[in-house]
């Protein structure tokens, strides 16, 4: 594992939802501790387990590790923090301001980059403090700030005058209202973290082409900051054997092509890899197989950055009850209905896209009219939905094309007042995710209105947090209404969202822990904004592809609570689709992952 040679006194891992960075941290954490240095383990990760990892219980304390003498780890609870990092702003002036000011400012503070900037408060210290930096050889995070997050640390002025007097657009620097005091701090802290001879930054990735475009994303983001030498660590992948520890080498032996799943995704990962993004190619890179059983404990912990060796085959297979219905059911309950808006969210690599089209595609083929629309860039969408099927209509929304355009509306009316340092700053806020989701969100409310006579099929929507955002800073929904006054209907894209005769919104997630937990989480967000999901789809589920190797078998058996906790607690309605041999790329193949079946292998296709 080069990414842990030499290892300097800070190592950060980061990296998109359910790639492995909280087992990998941990697994780093013991080797180091082991080889008798002191290590300070610190988890910002909402979905922590590093506690259950040890046996024990952590938090928001410094607790030692005493299986692993020399490890001590501490859990930051990302929301508390949050939350403390609120009250210190809307504090003073609530009672102060009218009750729907404070209501904006609180919502302003409730997305995804406040929880990064108030996690990213409460261990700065530990990169600046002597007395931390001196107990410890080594203090690891689990789940650093991004790219994005340390960018708005580093800009200068004071944003609070500037958001107070409502020149700044809704976006994401509200977070930042308030932090002219830790400016210092936060200058130690990025200048600790742009120095590979204190830090050094793990990307860690799937063998799997979106999570390697977005490590390549972050990889570029933090380069562009300063922070030059990252490391590349790829998990989960699949060995060259189908059973653990039945021999080694690059080949694929017998026992992987007995199970044409297993052959069928090692295939597949090699490829994603030989297509590495340009961007990481020259990264140094570590590969870590993905083991037969969940990383808890020790035993498990000092594997995971090992070969897998076991002594005995894996249990034989079960018959595994499976919850949840095939894709197909959601289709037909959505037929029923005639026309309607479905939008498709969840976080990226989760396969919205390709669940949309397919859903798309089924829809059609029954002769009913359909529009898809997307903001994925893949150009196989193109190539094999354009005029592929009659009733399909299918059009890509460009989120450069709508953002210039957007940024450019703004600048126009809110900026034509503003100073050069105003229009600067503004231009600076309109540079972040948030502006995204806002200007892409808008192209959508374009389309959707086709969905009172059709089906509209949305890919990638914006998340609640965005949703109440546009609604609580006087977006076209309270502007509209307001103005209208009482006696007069008219329905507004946000009444439409919240109308479930209108719009079915379906979380797509898979069936892992840290997944399912940040669909949790969007479904909450998206109820606060009065959208109740109306499905819940678990892609790529091993469980439902029914394997017959002993690694996946062991890794079908793994997913069976995450299925069950969603289908009992979270989702009124459940389709599960299983891990496919082959990618499903194009209309028949698409058509059959709706149908519940496997494609046809792309050569007789």
């Amino acid at each position: 594992m080069r990414f842990l040679a030499d290892a300097p006194r800070f190592l950060f891992f980061t990296g998109k939802g359910g790639v492995g960075k909280t087992s990998i941290a941990c697994a780093s954490a013991v080797r180091l501790a082991e080889a008798e240095a002191s290590v300070l383990l610190v988890s910002t990760d909402p979905a922590s387990n590093v506690g259950q990892v040890f046996g024990v219980s952590i938090g928001n304390t410094v607790t030692p590790i005493a299986a692993v003498p020399g490890l001590s780890a501490l859990e930051i609870d990302p929301e508390q923090a949050a939350e403390q990092y609120r009250e210190r702003i809307v504090g003073p002036v609530r009672g102060l301001l009218p009750a729907a000011e404070v209501a904006t400012i609180e919502e302003q503070l409730s997305g995804a980059c406040t929880t990064e900037i108030a996690s990213f408060n409460e261990f700065t210290d530990l990169l600046t403090d002597a007395a931390w930096t001196a107990a410890y050889d080594h203090i690891l995070f689990d789940t650093a700030p991004t790219g994005h997050t340390i960018r708005l640390l580093q800009l200068p002025g004071s944003w609070s005058d500037f958001l107070t007097e409502g020149t700044g657009d809704a976006s994401c620097l509200g977070p930042l209202s308030g932090l002219e005091k830790q400016r210092v701090v936060y200058a130690d802290a990025v200048a600790a973290l742009a120095d590979p001879a204190r830090t050094r930054l793990v990307l860690v990735a799937r063998a799997q082409g979106s999570t390697l475009r977005e490590a390549a994303r972050t990889q570029a983001e933090l380069a562009a900051i300063g922070m030059q030498r990252q490391h590349l660590v790829v998990n989960g992948i699949l060995p060259a054997r189908a059973h653990p520890g039945a021999g080694s080498g690059t080949a694929t032996p017998a026992g992987a092509a007995a199970d044409p799943l297993f052959a069928a995704i090692r295939a597949r990962e090699q490829q994603a890899l030989a297509e590495i993004p340009e961007g990481l190619r020259s990264a140094p890179t570590d590969y870590v197989e993905l083991k037969s059983t969940n990383m808890v404990g020790l035993a498990a912990l000092r594997g995971l950055l090992e070969p897998e060796v076991v002594s005995a085959p894996v249990a034989a297979a079960v018959d595994m009850a499976v919850p949840g219905a095939p894709l197909s059911a959601l289709v037909d309950e959505i037929e029923a209905g005639g026309h309607g808006l479905v939008m498709l969210m969840g976080k990226g690599g989760v396969g919205k896209t390709t669940l949309a089209a397919a859903i798309a595609v089924s829809l059609a083929e029954r002769g009913l009219p359909v529009h898809l629309t997307t903001t994925d860039p893949a150009a196989h969408l193109d190539d094999t939905l354009a005029g592929g099927l009659p009733h399909l209509t299918v059009s890509r929304i460009d989120p450069a094309v709508e953002i210039a355009a957007y940024t450019e509306r703004v600048m126009r009316t809110k900026g034509a007042q503003l100073d050069a340092q105003g229009q600067a700053m503004l231009r600076e806020d309109l540079r972040s995710p948030c502006t995204e989701e806002i200007a892409v969100f808008q192209a959508f409310s374009r389309v959707s209105r086709e969905a009172k006579n059709t089906f509209v099929v949305m890919d990638t929507a914006p998340t609640g947090h965005t949703l109440l955002l546009l609604d609580a800073t006087g977006s076209y929904h309270r502007e509209v209404t307001r103005q209208l006054g009482d006696g007069i209907r008219l329905t507004t894209p946000m009444m439409r969202l919240q109308d479930p005769e209108q719009t079915k919104v379906i979380l797509v997630t898979l069936a892992e822990t840290t997944p399912v937990l940040e669909a949790a989480e969007l479904q909450d967000d998206l109820e606060r904004a009065g959208i109740t999901p109306w499905a819940w789809i678990v892609n790529n589920s091993i469980a439902a592809a029914a394997p017959t190797s002993p690694l996946l078998l062991e890794r079908a058996r793994n997913e069976l609570p995450e299925l069950e906790h969603v289908h009992e607690k979270r989702a009124p309605r459940l389709a599960v689709v299983p891990l496919l041999a082959e990618e499903p790329v194009g209309i028949p193949a698409l058509l059959a992952l709706a149908a519940g079946r496997q494609p046809a292998p792309a050569s007789v296709r």
